[in-house]
């Protein structure tokens, strides 16, 4: 029977982004975890009690704290909120304390001067008051305050009353511009336009009024400025250099006027927001909405008061779209998002948000990612109820999952088929390098085996070349009849032939020696023993003469290996 492998399941993680208030807390679990688990760890980050805190935002509504999280079936990534109606709203005493602090710090301000291209480096206190900043710059510039044209104060300084504490500059340093208006005549009647009071100066010259600060009258008073205090701060700042700076105050504007129950804006470029909602993993992917927000039309309150804010679509965007918003109450943000809807969507639907009327809007444009092209699937007008937004957010999500499923098939045969490949190909390559292994295997051995046949060849020609060079040296062999005494030695080989030869009986041991050698004998390697008695003629003294070693007058010799 064969055995049974068995493959333990790896756990899935979840990702989910709460959001509570001016906060975000990361939480990452494993789906078998459960809904209680989360909240546990909410009450250690955001310090609320688990009894006090309402976790919303969950596909399928409500859920229990006891609810496994794999049986929900959520995607990997999730946005949930906290909701805390049994608390009382945060006290303002902590940023009482962080005001009263910024009142102690010392401001750098860089100040250019436009016109002489000069920079002034000027400390003042948080507590100084931006008029006092202009009166000092009058004092420098000789440019009277109600003449003097500023660039980069933040859009929170609405009055030179305020002081810089409380005006939103950078700290510690930050860099203004300012010039002279170029027809203070000018800027006085556009003043006349904008206040009742400006009868006090009409029939006077300017010059008469550039010391009005010195009597404590403050020169935006005079000209009727005072009232710009009382406008809203833009949704978006205009001509915005970078998008995601842009979406930031939106989003702080938003949360001032309507609270912090809203959509969560996806902070970053276009561009970004398609990359987060479209070019990911089919299973990861989601609608992306566009919230086109407009502040003069008569609509716009009711829609993020009541519909947008609304519990139900808050939650509901959270958890199926990627929402990304724009303001387009200024002309150049206006044109500025036209330009990027015809690059992305197309000039139909450019030219149509273009022919929109200002109390048509705002307006929700519903976007899903296709293979090709971006494709609008709903645009949705200011002029609707929470019902009628659901049902189009649900409409829209109906026709994303339809082509989800399409798009989750498609990349599951395309991951089976490219897994495949994969699998041949390793096996390929496993094939080519067990081939490549194989073949340099069998090359080093044969190079092993030249190698040892050279060492082989020279060993053999080096000893032939010492035989020949001892058999050359071998005196002659005597003859039998010879006027001095000869021996006979018969030496027997290992193969059992024999080796005969004459010798002088005064020749001396060592040349028996070098003519076993020049046979093929080295005595190195083999050792030459007598019979009767029986000893090794290899240990005697080379330098003896055979009738001193008793090799006289013959002698049956064996050559027999060393070990």
């Amino acid at each position: 029977m064969p055995s049974r492998q068995i493959v333990e399941r790896q756990p899935r993680m979840l990702d989910f982004r709460v959001e509570y208030r001016d906060r975000n807390v990361d939480v990452v679990l494993e789906d078998s975890c459960t809904v209680g688990e989360i909240k546990q760890i909410l009450e250690n980050e955001l310090q609320i009690p688990v009894s006090k805190m309402l976790l919303k935002g969950w596909k399928t509504g409500d859920v229990e704290d006891s609810t496994v999280l794999k049986s929900l079936h959520l995607p990997k990534n999730n946005s949930l909120y906290v909701l805390t109606p049994d608390l009382p709203p945060p006290s303002s005493s902590s940023h009482a304390g962080a005001l009263q602090e910024s009142l102690n710090q010392n401001f750098m301000l860089i100040i250019t001067h436009r016109e002489v291209q000069r920079e002034y480096n000027l400390n003042f206190s948080g507590s100084s008051t931006i008029q006092e900043v202009k009166r000092n710059v009058y004092d420098l510039t000789s440019i009277p305050v109600r003449h003097q044209l500023w660039d980069g104060w933040p859009t929170s300084a609405t009055d030179d009353s305020m002081c810089l504490a409380e005006s939103g500059l950078s700290y510690p340093c930050h860099r203004l511009t300012v010039g002279r208006r170029s027809s203070p005549l000018q800027t006085r009647e556009q003043s006349e336009e904008q206040s009742t009071d400006v009868h006090m100066v009409s029939d006077s010259d300017g010059d008469d009024f550039e010391d009005a600060s010195e009597f404590g009258v403050d020169d935006g008073e005079v000209f009727g400025m005072a009232s710009s205090a009382l406008r809203k701060s833009p949704m978006m700042p205009e001509n915005a250099e970078n998008e995601g700076d842009a979406l930031l105050q939106f989003t702080a504007e938003f949360s001032s006027r309507y609270g912090d129950c809203h959509p969560v804006f996806f902070i970053g470029s276009l561009e970004a927001a398609f990359q987060e909602a479209f070019y990911v993993k089919a299973r990861d992917r989601k609608l992306l909405a566009i919230y086109l927000h407009h502040d003069e039309s008569v609509l716009t309150n009711v829609f993020c008061s009541q519909m947008l804010c609304a519990e139900s679509i808050v939650s509901y965007l959270s958890q199926n779209f990627i929402t990304w918003a724009w303001d387009l109450t200024k002309d150049a943000n206006r044109a500025r998002f036209l330009t990027m809807c015809n690059r992305h969507f197309g000039s139909v639907v450019a030219q149509t948000i273009r022919t929109q009327k200002t109390d048509q809007f705002p307006l929700f444009l519903i976007i899903m990612g296709k293979r090709s092209s971006n494709e609008v699937l709903n645009v949705i007008q200011g002029n609707t109820t929470v019902d009628e937004l659901m049902m189009r957010l649900m409409a829209a999500m109906e026709i994303f999952t339809a082509q989800q499923q399409e798009d989750i098939k498609d990349e599951d045969e395309r991951e089976a088929r490219e897994n495949v490949k994969r699998e041949q190909d390793e096996a390929y390559r496993l094939s080519l390098e067990a081939d490549r292994a194989k073949r340099e295997a069998h090359e080093r051995e044969m190079a092993e085996q030249f190698r040892l046949e050279q060492i082989r060849k020279e060993q053999e020609e080096e000893r032939e070349a010492i035989r020949l060079s001892l058999e050359q040296a071998l005196p002659p062999e005597p003859k039998e009849e010879n006027a001095e005494p000869v021996s006979k030695l018969r030496i027997r080989t290992p193969s059992g032939e024999f080796l005969e030869r004459r010798f002088l009986a005064s020749n001396k041991l060592q040349i028996v020696f070098d003519f076993v050698a020049s046979k093929g004998f080295p005595w190195d390697e083999f050792k030459l023993l007598s019979t009767f008695p029986r000893r090794d003629v290899t240990q005697l003294d080379p330098n003896k003469s055979l009738l001193e070693v008793k090799l006289f007058p013959q002698e049956t010799l064996f050559l027999e290996a060393k070990e």
